[in-house]
């Protein structure tokens, strides 16, 4: 510092430091020595401002940056446990819906095929009775009777299997699945299905499996309104998310057991459902598959 200053603030600064006063050749103070002392403190007292201005600035920043680590370790923290409180939502969500749908399952087949094949059983024995009777006219018209039952339950289980996850969805895609569900529902409802399924193609395999669930679900449900007409359409919305609805001009749902049902199903994707009356009467049943959801696996 003291190589920066002139000879005059120099030789000021020095006489200062000596605890002499400043003065000129002739042994006087001068204005000129005077301001050349002012000169030499007020640079010291910046340098010296200066330097504790640093230190004060460092210290902030220091103390800046650990409150900034640890709000950021906080909010690591709290996303942290968010997703693992929807992890643990959704692995509830999905042990309720494979218990609900096993319930089903167990409930269909004890008071569907179980007891008609109890019935089957008796109707042998009455056949079988009527034999050693010497009936034998009486006994082929239980025969006759138990050969229609027993084709019948053939029948239900092989639909059975196909609902549960058709070959056909596997080997030929989603819309083949539904063509072939929409037939099957046609041919055995006597009621007109139209789908427009195609923009389905390109969701991921599972979630396609589960969305063929919903529908079937949702047809079943559709066609014990009775309507004349079912629509059921599938369209990519802006956001990469999927929009499924179905739509009948049977009568209004009221039935809280059946839209429990289809929640189900759509809890396991993680999606929206939303039911309500059609513009011209019936019933629209809206689904929203997450994007995230629907992407292929990778």
């Amino acid at each position: 510092m003291l190589a920066s200053m002139g000879a005059t603030e120099d030789n000021a600064w020095r006489r200062l430091i000596a605890g002499q006063k400043p003065v000129n050749a002739t042994g006087r103070s001068t204005r000129a020595d005077l301001l050349a002392v002012a000169t030499v403190v007020a640079v010291v007292t910046g340098a010296v401002g200066w330097a504790i201005d640093l230190g004060w600035l460092a210290g902030a920043g220091l103390a800046a940056g650990i409150l900034l680590a640890g709000m950021s370790a906080a909010r690591l923290v709290a996303e942290a446990r968010a997703r693992e409180a929807e992890r643990v939502r959704l692995t509830e969500q999905l042990i309720t819906a494979e218990q609900d749908e096993r319930r089903r399952l167990s409930v269909f087949l004890h008071d569907g095929p179980l007891s008609s094949m109890s019935g089957i059983a008796l109707m042998h024995d009455a056949a079988l009775a009527a034999l050693a009777d010497g009936r034998h006219e009486d006994a082929a018209r239980v025969i006759e009777t138990s050969l229609e039952r027993e084709r019948e339950i053939i029948r239900t289980l092989r639909d059975l299997t196909f609902a549960m996850e058709p070959l056909v969805l596997r080997d030929h895609g989603f819309g083949a699945a539904i063509d072939a569900l929409r037939e099957q529902i046609e041919r055995a409802h006597r009621v007109t299905v139209s789908t427009s399924v195609e923009a389905a193609e390109s969701i991921g395999d599972k979630a396609q499996v589960a969305l063929y669930q919903i529908v079937r679900e949702a047809l079943n449900q559709a066609v014990r309104r009775r309507p004349g007409r079912i629509d059921v359409g599938v369209a990519e919305q802006a956001d990469g998310s999927f929009l499924v609805e179905l739509s009948d001009d049977g009568v209004e749902e009221r039935r809280r057991a059946s839209i429990e049902a289809i929640e189900e199903r759509v809890r396991i994707l993680n999606g929206r459902l939303t039911i309500e009356t059609g513009e011209h009467g019936g019933t629209v049943l809206r689904v929203v598959v997450p994007a995230y959801v629907a992407a292929p696996a990778r």
